[in-house]
C-alpha cells in the first residue's frame, strides 16, 4: 500500500513537480503544475500534501467550491497520486487554529517540503504575503503508486 513516505521519496527526486487536479463548477477536471511536498498539518499535525497557492488562481476558486483534489508526482516511470479533501489556510481562507505568524511559517514549510530553497526568506515572505498565497492541504482519502 503507498503512503506520503513514498511521495516524499518522488519529491526529493523531482523538486516537487506535480499535477494538481481539481473540480470546475460544471464538473469538468482543470489540471496544472504545482511544486508539491508533504508536511504535518498545522493544527491536526497528521501528514499532509501540501503546496502555495496564489490568490485569484481558478484552482483556488475551484477548491472553495469543491474541495477535493488529485496531486500526482512522477521521476522516470516512477509515479504517486494522493487523492484527497482540501483544507486552504491563508489571509483570504482562515483556518482555526492558525495565526499570521503560524501562517508565515507553514508556508515556508511547504516550500521547503516542495524542494524549494531560498537566500532570502525575509523576501519570501514578503512577496507570499503580498500575493495573498494560501497553503493548500490535501488530506489523503487514497494514495497509489507505480513503484
Amino acid at each position: 500500500m503507498a503512503s506520503l513516505d513514498d511521495v516524499r521519496a518522488l519529491v526529493a527526486l523531482d523538486h516537487g513537480l506535480a499535477s494538481v487536479t481539481t473540480v470546475r463548477p460544471d464538473g469538468s477536471l482543470q489540471s496544472t503544475v504545482v511544486n508539491a511536498g508533504v508536511v504535518a498539518h498545522p493544527v491536526g499535525g497528521h501528514a499532509v500534501a501540501a503546496f502555495v497557492a496564489r490568490r485569484g488562481t481558478r484552482k483556488v476558486d475551484h477548491l472553495r467550491a469543491d474541495a477535493r483534489a488529485t496531486l500526482v508526482w512522477r521521476a522516470g516511470w516512477a509515479w504517486a497520486t494522493v487523492e484527497g479533501t482540501v483544507e486552504l489556510c491563508g489571509p483570504d481562507d482562515p483556518l482555526a487554529g492558525v495565526d499570521q505568524e503560524r501562517l508565515r511559517l507553514l508556508l515556508r514549510e511547504i516550500f521547503e517540503a516542495a524542494g524549494g530553497e531560498h537566500e532570502d526568506w525575509a523576501e519570501y515572505d514578503r512577496v507570499v504575503a503580498a500575493e495573498r498565497r494560501a497553503a493548500v492541504l490535501v488530506t489523503p482519502t487514497r494514495i497509489y503508486q507505480n513503484p
